[in-house]
């Protein structure tokens, strides 16, 4: 193990000589400038080495340095040929992570880490937006650019950043409690508008962060510190919700499977549009086991229908089966082991069918249905940031006033005043 290696494996950021604590820091790497007053050191890379008084700037090296480079670990203009590829570590950073032990984000930290390196996008490209909540920690977490916004807006700032910057590669972190009660007005209208996002909403069905408070996924009669006598609100249905404000892209996942759940993801990332995905994460301290009957080993076939797209709609290991009524579109379960129904009596699933989607939203409130996982709908459809970018680019083809002079001396003005 180097000097930089904590003991859990995760590496320190290397400091510059005068900050390193070894030996050679001393008086002989001092030097003055005029008047007898003390340079600072710099990092590695802003020395004066050539002693003409030109600070090269740090990161991999070019003789042209007329374009910004960046440092190792970062692609684009700071890349090189012989870099070596991402891996997970290069997305950690060096915070300790700080949620309690047995938490479900853990595990969604990991996969999204492991995830990011095989994507193919340019690390100085990918954004973390979160709002308030456990959930808010997660890009102090991630070595790539984040924001760590107010409650409930994180869309609104995910809008701005990618509507301004097309290229960068964002992603949106929120909970039930931030994106459901005081961020439900910017969820509806990011998921309507189809920004090209990835919606992570991690539903643990309490307020974790505020020590247990019931929150708006919270089953009805749900006792807590806000609800002694049990919740009598109607939950909210996260996936009814992003159907309803028309997403283009709807999925449910897990995190006690990290292999469906990395699927999930890839899939919300290959899409171009708002990818919303509610992921199941238990709360150890507040909410433990809230969805222990799809997690269960005893339970977990009995109560989940995997989807896959073009495949009929079976669960508990063949057995049985979802039937959907031609007449009144009602889906019922059926039993495949007798001679009354058959596979072909299934129905089958198409993930570009609103219809059939709808449906599958609306198993969330039969206890005797199973809830779907995977991806319930996905539709393409032109993005927000590029029919902006087309409008612009429109305007300013059409020669309209491109500077503050053309816009106070053009033709849409008003007289304020007497």
């Amino acid at each position: 193990m180097s000097d930089n290696d904590s003991q859990d494996g995760t590496k320190k950021p290397d400091l510059p000589p005068s900050l390193s604590g070894g030996d050679d820091t001393s008086a002989e790497k001092e030097s003055s400038g005029e008047g007898g007053t003390k340079k600072p050191d710099l990092p590695p890379g802003l020395s004066d080495d050539d002693g003409t008084g030109t600070k090269t700037p740090a990161g991999p090296g070019s003789e042209d340095t007329s374009e910004p480079t960046l440092p190792p670990g970062f692609g684009g203009d700071g890349a090189t040929a012989d870099e070596p590829e991402l891996t997970r570590k290069d997305f950690q950073t060096d915070q300790e992570v700080r949620w309690c032990p047995g938490c479900g984000d853990y595990v969604i930290l990991a996969q999204v880490q492991r995830l990011l390196p095989d994507l193919g996008v340019d690390k100085e490209n990918i954004v973390f937006v979160s709002g308030i909540g456990c959930s808010g920690r997660f890009p102090y977490y991630m070595n790539t650019y984040g924001v760590h916004s107010i409650h409930g807006r994180a869309p609104a700032f995910a809008t701005g950043l990618k509507t301004s910057n097309p290229e960068l590669d964002v992603w949106i972190v929120t909970g039930d409690g931030d994106a459901l009660s005081i961020g439900g007005n910017h969820l509806i209208h990011v998921l309507r508008r189809n920004l090209d996002t990835q919606i992570l909403l991690f539903n643990n069905e309490i307020y974790g962060l505020t020590k247990g408070q019931y929150s708006p996924t919270s089953e009805q009669g749900k006792v807590t510190k806000s609800t002694p006598h049990g919740s009598v609100d109607r939950p909210v249905n996260p996936v009814g919700l992003a159907l309803g404000a028309d997403a283009s892209f709807v999925a449910r996942t897990v995190d006690n499977d990290p292999n469906h759940m990395t699927d999930i993801l890839k899939a919300a990332h290959s899409h171009t549009g708002t990818a919303f995905v509610e992921i199941y994460q238990n709360c150890h301290v507040f909410n433990d086991g809230a969805f222990a009957e799809f997690t269960d080993k005893s339970t977990k076939s009995l109560r989940t229908l995997q989807l896959e797209d073009g495949e009929p709609l079976v669960f508990d290991n063949g057995s049985k089966g979802v039937r959907i009524d031609p007449v009144s579109l009602s889906p019922e379960v059926i039993s495949l082991e007798n001679s009354e129904y058959g596979v072909s009596d299934c129905h089958v699933h198409d993930q570009s069918n609103a219809n059939l989607a709808r449906i599958l939203g609306e198993l969330f409130w039969d206890p005797d249905l199973p809830r779907p996982f995977g991806i319930i709908y996905q539709e393409d459809r032109p993005t927000y940031e590029a029919q902006v970018q087309a409008q612009v680019e429109q305007a300013m083809e059409e020669d309209e006033p491109r500077d503050l002079e053309g816009l106070l001396h053009g033709n849409d003005t008003w007289t304020v005043g007497d």
